[in-house]
């Protein structure tokens, strides 16, 4: 419909008695028709998205793959030092089990507030890149501290400043993939980018082992390794990742934030962030995954392989999970998911032995893969296009406060009543979820589940 075709409609609506707002409303849906097809258009030319008729993996655009190789470079270099942070706390340092829970719970939850800022902070200004590209270069310059720290708190520094880096980048990136990836193949582009993130979460630790034989077991020199691959990854966002311009009269940066913007976001949207939540509670932090290896008596150089049988499950599992929710729905997924963190827990708590800790560990990364790019997913197909960073950062923000609380309780449970009882609490918050979860999707179509 061109300009002299409207002004014809437009006027044959002058005889009419409700002719002028039957004529702003003829108007405005031509607008929204117009802008939808400049924003595709906009979207396809900036992403390379040339062929509409590709699905699932093949249909993703090439930015999304990018921060995927972003995601995966950041954790090679984390997971170089988290996959041996907890025992270089315990054992190099003095720490307690209880002192490294509150540690890793305070670190996530700072991050997760800081995502809230952040994620509305993207929206507002309707830009999403450079806000990622402050948290990663953020998260890179923290990697000199871990070597050469002397005792828990300046560890405590370093994983506080890397943590509010990563609260920085986690919201806008989460929501730069939603905004570059057409809603068909969302949960196929959230499980590709977690999959390539979590590659990294492998070959972090592979790293560090082999630099442990190496370096003839200098944790420390190993750390001082990590800055490599951090710097890859912010190379790699400012160059190789095109953001989608905003389309005039189509996206605004938003207001501050309200109150009423936050309770406007709907009943399905704050089903997810309670899903999130309880998600969070059964599930603490993977420190004590480490911890328990080497509780049962695996080699400090061999601790590192904990972390990397968990992500090399978590990353088999996650991408194709992603695209199975777009086609079959996500709540069984979810609920499969849960099922199997309760046999995790159950497995690490009375078996007692490396391969049965490996084989819990393995369990844990099989839930990983199959629930946490749904659960970004969920986020995306609840939230309004135009506050999904927000979005993210209330749900990250929930989840990181729920972490924090489970990371103390799993702590305290372990110093004073021993790893068994750790692991059967998570089991025991496993089953709850479970419970809850079955619960909210048996209600009615049109509830505030209908998402799920």
């Amino acid at each position: 419909m061109n300009g002299t075709t409207v002004g014809v409609g437009l006027g044959g609506f002058r005889s009419c008695p409700h002719g002028p707002q039957l004529a702003r409303a003829s108007f405005q849906n031509h607008e929204r028709r117009s802008a939808t097809r400049l924003d595709a258009s906009i979207r396809a030319k900036t992403n390379g998205m040339s062929a509409p008729l590709r699905s699932g993996l093949r249909a993703v655009p090439r930015s999304i793959w990018a921060i995927g190789f972003v995601s995966m470079f950041m954790d090679v270099s984390s997971e170089m030092i988290h996959s041996l942070l907890p025992v270089f706390l315990v054992t190099g340092l003095g720490a307690s089990v209880a002192l490294v829970g509150l540690l890793e719970g305070v670190a996530e939850a700072t991050a997760s507030i800081t995502r809230v800022f952040s994620g509305w902070l993207s929206d507002r200004l309707g830009h999403r890149k450079w806000l990622a590209v402050a948290g990663y270069g953020l998260g890179a310059l923290t990697k000199p501290i871990f070597p050469l720290a002397v005792t828990p708190f300046e560890v405590f520094g370093a994983r506080f400043a890397d943590r509010v880096g990563k609260g920085i980048r986690g919201a806008p990136r989460d929501a730069l993939v939603a905004d570059i990836a057409p809603p068909g193949i969302r949960g196929a582009a959230f499980g590709l980018r977690q999959s390539l993130d979590t590659i990294g979460a492998f070959a972090g630790p592979l790293v560090a082992m082999g630099l442990m034989f190496v370096l003839a077991g200098d944790i420390r020199a190993v750390f001082a390794w990590a800055v490599v691959p951090a710097a890859l990854a912010v190379v790699v966002l400012i160059f190789a990742v095109q953001e989608p311009r905003p389309v005039d009269g189509v996206r605004h940066p938003r207001p501050p934030i309200r109150w009423i913007d936050v309770l406007a976001m709907g009943g399905a949207f704050w089903s997810v962030v309670a899903l999130g939540v309880v998600f969070t509670m059964a599930r603490f932090s993977e420190a004590f995954l480490v911890l328990r290896a080497q509780d049962v008596g695996l080699a400090i150089a061999l601790v590192p392989v904990v972390m990397v049988v968990m992500n090399v499950v978590y990353s088999v599992v996650a991408a194709p999970a992603g695209s199975l929710s777009d086609r079959m729905g996500r709540r069984w997924l979810l609920i499969l998911g849960l099922a199997i963190l309760i046999a995790a827990d159950m497995v690490l708590a009375f078996v007692a032995t490396i391969p049965g800790v490996l084989i819990g560990v393995a369990l844990w990364g099989l839930h990983m893969g199959l629930t946490q790019g749904l659960l970004a997913a969920l986020v995306v197909d609840t939230a309004p296009s135009h506050m999904r960073g927000t979005a993210f950062g209330l749900f990250n923000l929930a989840s990181g406060v729920t972490l924090l609380a489970a990371s103390v309780v799993a702590g305290l449970l372990w110093s004073r009543m021993g790893p068994e009882t750790t692991f059967l609490a998570g089991a025991v918050f496993a089953l709850l979820a479970t419970a809850g979860l079955v619960s909210m999707v048996s209600r009615r179509p049109g509830g505030g589940t209908a998402a799920l």
